[in-house]
């Protein structure tokens, strides 16, 4: 929509009539208005660029893909049009095409700002931090008040644990824009990861003052805040919940927050009449069902892994001196303290949360579904082991034993055991409500999570976990370290020296005083792991027994 001068005989009241339809909300009328004009002028691109952001903003996204392209055919070199096709590709998450039309777009015009932006955020999101970063430097060069950019480049050093470097980004863009909420929802986000609880809480007020609506703000405060009678954020977060401004999952936010707020207040009944609405609007929002996500995942696993496949190939690879621990278990199981147990050790490099397995094995998984016949080759599982353990190279850091705590890996420990046959596997196990119920206290901001905002879903998960680790365990015996959860926190020495043994690292006196840890910490869990050992988490669940009888009846509690 930039540059509408120079390219067209159109008059510039012909132009702004149009612009000012746009800009009003007008779409029907502006696309009235510009079909008129173009049975006068019939192949002027401006109006087609124009029309195709009418269309995108109706929801008519072929429509307006069809416009953006006749732009281009017209106009070769017009970088607007390339930029508009790029946005709606990254829309529809067809990744793909989104850098081809940005890079289209800076071929054009190399100094386009705005390109060189989301062309970073396409790599930020990929964890491409390299070509990430220098795309937001590129866009900063090009317009140093480009607060954006530099919000996005402190997201990009923070998720490549560039502390100090993400602290100055995220104040540089609050400096250019003081009422940039995102900015200082992240900042704060940054200073609750390192353990800076007081600074992110000045920063999510902030963030709320800018911007009173801002869900994820409210949910984010509220996760360290401790609420009193009368509180006005709690005032607030209630008018939002008749809110038109909120979708779903943002209001799915600030339910979670109000139930935070009200077990606060030691009010059980609203404690749970928010956390169930936050809940339930979740699942909603995720459009999820058990059964057609779920149900045959470990019959189809199963049927895969049906015998162990032989593989001795470390040597073929040029990263072999990088050596995984993958920390698997139930989510809220306690694989985080076991990372910062870990980490705190000299040796090891605590990754945390990596994805990493999870999309190399998506187009794997993908095909054995359509064949179910297809049997896994000793070139697959090859081609798996050095992608991965590429990604971890990538990481650029100087030790070489890494730690991977995405807990839901238990579903891909055939492929890790393929792969890597000397990999290090630690499974979490913690009482079966403690754990459950600290799941469904708990908003994921991802969406892969979609069975975790229901107590039927939640069970039926949690089964089939027990199972699937069930089968593993019998499958590769002596290979997987199982601990338990209430066992570390009641014996931490003798549970830690166990740990390490298994992982073949000597004895860190530093692993006892995890707490002092000052990794950035990306999970839930980033406050519980900066405070010494504590017991008894795991009964917490009792002073809330009458509200949840399908865990207690379920796993046998009364």
């Amino acid at each position: 929509m930039n540059n509408l001068n120079n390219q067209t005989n159109l008059s510039r009241e012909q132009i702004d009539s149009i612009m000012a339809l746009y800009t009003s909300g007008q779409f029907d009328n502006a696309i009235k208005r510009i079909k008129e004009l173009n049975e006068q002028h019939p192949n002027v691109p401006l109006l087609f660029n124009i029309l195709g952001a009418c269309y995108k903003a109706i929801g008519e996204i072929d429509g307006a893909l069809q416009m953006f392209e006749v732009a281009t055919k017209i106009k070769p070199d017009y970088a607007e049009a390339f930029f508009n096709l790029a946005l709606i590709y990254n829309e529809l998450n067809q990744i793909d095409n989104a850098l081809a039309f940005y890079n289209r777009a800076l071929e054009v015009n190399p100094k386009y700002s705005e390109a060189h932006n989301n062309l970073g955020i396409i790599y930020l999101n990929s964890k491409n931090f390299n070509k990430a970063e220098e795309h937001f430097n590129i866009a900063i060069s090009l317009n140093n008040d480009f607060a954006e950019a530099h919000n996005n480049l402190g997201s990009t050093f923070q998720e490549s644990n560039q502390i100090e470097k993400a602290l100055v980004s995220y104040e540089r863009a609050i400096a250019l824009k003081p009422n940039y909420a995102q900015a200082q929802n992240n900042l704060g986000i940054l200073h609750q990861k390192i353990g800076d609880n007081n600074a992110a809480l000045l920063c999510y007020e902030n963030a709320i003052l800018s911007e009173s609506s801002y869900s994820e703000a409210h949910h984010n405060l509220s996760l360290i805040k401790k609420y009193s009678e009368g509180d006005e954020q709690i005032i607030q977060m209630l008018s939002l919940t008749n809110s038109d401004k909120l979708n779903k999952s943002e209001k799915s936010r600030i339910f979670f927050a109000l139930a935070k707020a009200h077990e606060d207040l030691n009010q059980k009944e609203d404690f749970f009449k928010f956390l169930h609405e936050g809940n339930s609007l979740r699942k909603e929002d995720l459009s999820f069902s058990y059964i057609d996500s779920e149900k045959n995942y470990n019959p189809f696993i199963k049927e895969l892994f049906k015998e162990q496949i032989p593989a001795n190939f470390r040597n073929k690879n040029s990263f072999s001196n990088i050596r995984p621990i993958f920390i698997v278990g139930m989510p809220r199981s306690g694989t985080s303290l076991v990372e910062q147990i870990l980490s705190s050790h000299e040796k090891v490099y605590g990754a945390g949360e990596l994805y990493n397995l999870t999309e190399i094995l998506v187009p794997v998984l993908q095909d054995h579904i359509k064949d179910v016949n297809k049997k896994l080759t000793e070139e697959k599982i090859i081609s798996i082991g050095e992608e991965y353990l590429e990604k971890l190279n990538n990481l650029n850091v100087d030790k070489k034993i890494i730690t991977d705590k995405w807990p839901l890996n238990f579903r891909h420990i055939g492929f890790i055991l393929s792969a890597f046959p000397q990999a290090k596997i630690i499974n979490l196990s913690r009482n079966p409500i403690a754990t459950c119920w600290s799941i469904y206290k708990h908003y994921f901001g991802n969406n892969g999570n979609g069975w975790s905002y229901d107590f039927d879903d939640i069970i039926k998960f949690y089964d089939a976990y027990l199972d699937l680790m069930s089968y593993w365990n019998e499958l590769y015996p002596k290979k997987i370290y199982n601990i338990v959860y209430e066992d570390l926190t009641a014996n931490q020495k003798r549970e830690t020296q166990k740990l390490l043994d298994y992982c073949d690292l000597d004895w860190d006196e530093k692993c006892l005083e995890f707490h002092k840890n000052k990794r950035i910490v990306e999970t839930a869990s980033a406050t519980q792991v900066r405070k010494k050992m504590y017991q008894g988490s795991s009964n917490e669940w009792k002073k809330y027994k009458e509200f949840l009888k399908p865990l207690t009846n379920h796993f046998g509690k009364n």
